[in-house]
């Protein structure tokens, strides 16, 4: 198990590294950069000079070798960027991920202060997710082609097609703003007095706060997996080993939770490595519409700002924490089915 950590370990490097060179070579090939759309809102009046002391407060100079082909306008673009890319892989090495041309403020700082609302946001989305949608499934695989299994099936289905912003959207119409029922805040995480609440109030506001958010988040995740969860038991209570188990006396509730649950679960690990990362591009349309100052308004913003030192370093750690997600997943195999191992591997 220890040698096999390690080799994924290690696999994660150059799997970083291709995923930061990617970012960065589309962000560099984008139309736009943070000057043009500084100064495009000053006004259409504006000097050379101006451009260029704009320019050099926004970027550090870097020096090309004397040899180098400075004439030629694509080398000098593809040997800036170069070592752009270079002296940034150098700085993340130290968690360095620059400063943002945006207020100037360090990179690593800013996402210290959202990486924890994102992380809170989907892991009680996952939780709440797998908590109502295995059970579901399993009682819906159970009780298949009755009555209430079509009915729930429908309405499952129903809910899967609708758009997140679409629901994010009427939550806030109907449930917040005070224009139908003033339940819920507009926007935010936490009021602008809770750091003077004791713990236990606060608590229950973030929870206040972050209900809309959650719910918007939960819906489609949780009418998806559950018509997995349906698909993937029936097809495990099919199995010989189930009717063995049956024939042998075992009782049913025997069978379901020792037996079949065991062996469905499988497929919901591998499932459960890709939810955080799709929950967590999901979370860009959520805290935009909800104004929650997380991992994904702020890489909304530092897109449209073309801020590349923030673009960077929330693509930086979203790949990283994606990794380990899928590493994760890897060691709940063995957890779930002893018979898996990764001796040798």
């Amino acid at each position: 198990m220890l040698n096999y950590l390690m080799k994924r370990m290690l696999i994660m490097i150059p799997t970083l590294l291709g995923i930061t060179f990617v970012t960065f070579l589309v962000m560099k090939l984008a139309p736009g950069d943070p000057v043009s759309l500084k100064l495009m809102f000053a006004g259409d009046n504006i000097s050379p000079q101006a451009l260029a002391s704009e320019l050099s407060k926004q970027t550090s100079p870097l020096d090309l070798p004397a040899w180098y082909p400075k004439d030629n306008k694509a080398a000098k673009w593809v040997g800036e960027n170069t070592l752009f890319y270079l002296k940034w892989l150098k700085n993340i090495t130290k968690l360095d991920f620059g400063l943002s041309l945006k207020d100037k403020r360090p990179v690593m700082g800013r996402i210290k202060e959202a990486l924890p609302i994102t992380l809170a946001l989907n892991l009680i989305t996952i939780a709440i997710v797998y908590f109502i949608s295995v059970p579901l499934g399993i009682w819906s695989a159970l009780n298949k082609d009755s009555v209430l299994d079509k009915i729930v099936m429908i309405k499952l289905f129903i809910l899967y097609s609708l758009p997140t912003f679409w629901v994010a959207t009427l939550l806030l119409v109907f449930f917040a703003g005070g224009e139908y029922l003033n339940w819920f805040p507009l926007m935010g995480y936490e009021s602008e007095m809770a750091d003077s609440l004791p713990w236990w109030r606060w608590i229950g506001d973030v929870v206040w706060h972050l209900f809309l958010p959650i719910v918007a988040s939960v819906y489609g995740s949780f009418a998806f997996l559950s018509r997995f969860a349906r698909s993937n038991f029936l097809e495990v209570v099919r199995q010989d080993f189930i009717r063995t188990a049956r024939a042998k006396g075992l009782s049913e509730s025997r069978v379901i939770f020792k037996h079949a649950l065991r062996n469905a679960m499988i497929p919901f690990i591998t499932l459960m490595g890709t939810l955080l990362p799709a929950l967590l591009g999901g979370s860009v349309i959520i805290e935009k519409i909800f104004s929650i100052p997380g991992m994904g308004l702020l890489s909304f913003d530092a897109v449209l700002g073309r801020d590349y030192n923030v673009i960077m370093g929330i693509a930086t750690i979203d790949a990283f924490l994606t990794l380990i997600s899928l590493l994760v997943s890897d060691v709940l195999y063995v957890w779930v089915d002893p018979r898996i191992t990764f001796e040798g591997k």
